[in-house]
């Protein structure tokens, strides 16, 4: 079995890694946590494990610091078990060092966080389980 994931990233060009790692994994809205007063959003997804040679998910946990503001586009924010599956994460920078970090989920809705810097953890925190099946993209 690979090794468990741990990417701590600060700069923009790291970001790619932690991008392709969380291609395709799945969270629900309610697993989606923004503190204000701590400056902070949590995301906890079932992480597909591409680094894998065999289909298979992982819980992680995805914290990012420094958050100034977070605004979301076409999602349920009500529908707490509503399943998104995250296809993108980009960074588009802003007044250095800060800018915007933006989460593209399948159905068209995004999350915009605007944060002071790139401050990003991105940690398996359980046992991989085998995966019914591996995400295909039609080209």
């Amino acid at each position: 079995m690979k090794p468990l994931l741990k990417l701590l990233v600060d700069d923009p060009a790291e970001l790619t890694v932690v991008a392709a790692a969380l291609q395709d994994s799945l969270t629900q809205i309610g697993e989606v946590r923004y503190e204000r007063r701590a400056q902070r959003v949590t995301i906890v997804f079932n992480r597909y494990r591409w680094e894998s040679d065999r289909p298979e998910r992982v819980r992680s946990g995805l914290q990012i610091g420094s958050v100034r503001s977070v605004q979301g586009r076409r999602l349920r924010r009500r529908a707490k078990d509503g399943v998104i599956d995250l296809l993108d994460l980009s960074f588009v920078v802003g007044e250095a060092p800060g800018g915007e970090l933006i989460l593209r989920f399948a159905g068209g809705g995004d999350l915009c966080i605007v944060v002071e810097c790139l401050d990003l953890i991105l940690a398996d925190i359980g046992e991989p389980w085998p995966s019914p099946r591996k995400p295909n993209h039609k080209a």
